[in-house]
């Protein structure tokens, strides 16, 4: 697991290099895109963009991936990849690199945007739990770290049930958006215990952090604030002050000791 223990959660169109820099003094990842990397999930990005949300559209993104990457090294931050695609072969290409780089790739699941689901791409893929399994068992094949990006609140989605499957399939790491349904994490740490477990939502400060953390997760992310400072750092303090006391706990020291 990255220290500190807390993420800074790709944002479409506006996590990149020079955004995970400013994040990381107070982060141990910067998950950056999300990228689309295939012809049906590009088409729909730009179908996004027209109507003026950002997204990343380079000429190749395969290349764009490992560009980005490379000018990681040395920010401080693991680097993650968060990628969309409505087929497992680009998956398996960006896993490629991002094994190479020493980076964390991403299968979005989570993206909920009508052109993307409609691709066949992300939130729309908890309700294809095989065809996820496919994306991530790509992925793996890779030898890459695998987090993949869900979502709760999706009707007819029993996302603990899921997150079990994903941990069979080779995952690595899940990324919990967990929407206003915050006790879903203690479900999936119990569902999936051969994965770590991000949780993410509302992260704002001591009393969201506790929270989840509470609840069992092992790490927590920040969306849309990543770019405050001030509130990573609270996030970054609350995390590190709750992993010392139950570290504490668990061995009977100090909490400074």
């Amino acid at each position: 697991m990255f220290e500190p223990r807390v993420a800074a959660a790709s944002l479409s169109g506006e996590s990149d290099v020079e955004w995970a820099r400013t994040a990381a003094p107070d982060v141990g990842c910067a998950f950056l895109g999300g990228i689309a990397i295939d012809d049906a999930t590009r088409a729909a990005a730009r179908e996004l963009r027209d109507r003026d949300r950002s997204e990343f559209l380079p000429t190749d993104p395969i290349a764009f991936i490992d560009d980005q990457l490379a000018a990681m090294e040395g920010v401080g931050a693991r680097p993650g990849m968060n990628v969309r695609s409505a087929t497992p072969g680009p998956i398996g290409k960006a896993a490629d690199l991002c094994a190479e780089h020493g980076a964390i790739i991403e299968v979005n699941a989570h993206c909920r945007q009508a052109e993307m689901c409609a691709a066949g791409a992300g939130e729309s893929l908890l309700t294809d739990g095989d065809r996820l399994c496919r994306y991530v068992s790509a992925a793996a094949e890779a030898d890459a770290t695998v987090s993949v990006k869900l979502r709760t609140e999706v009707e007819g989605v029993d996302l603990p049930a899921l997150s079990a499957r994903l941990d069979d399939a080779g995952a690595d790491l899940l990324h919990v958006d967990a929407m206003d349904s915050e006790p879903v994490i203690a479900a999936v740490v119990d569902a999936a215990p051969g994965t770590a477990v991000i949780a993410n939502n509302g992260v704002r400060d001591r009393t969201t952090v506790r929270e989840y953390l509470e609840y069992g997760a092992d790490a927590v992310s920040v969306g849309r604030p990543s770019d405050d400072q001030a509130v990573l750092e609270c996030v970054r303090e609350a995390t590190e002050e709750w992993f010392e006391k139950s570290d504490a706990r668990r061995t009977g020291a100090p909490p400074d000791a």
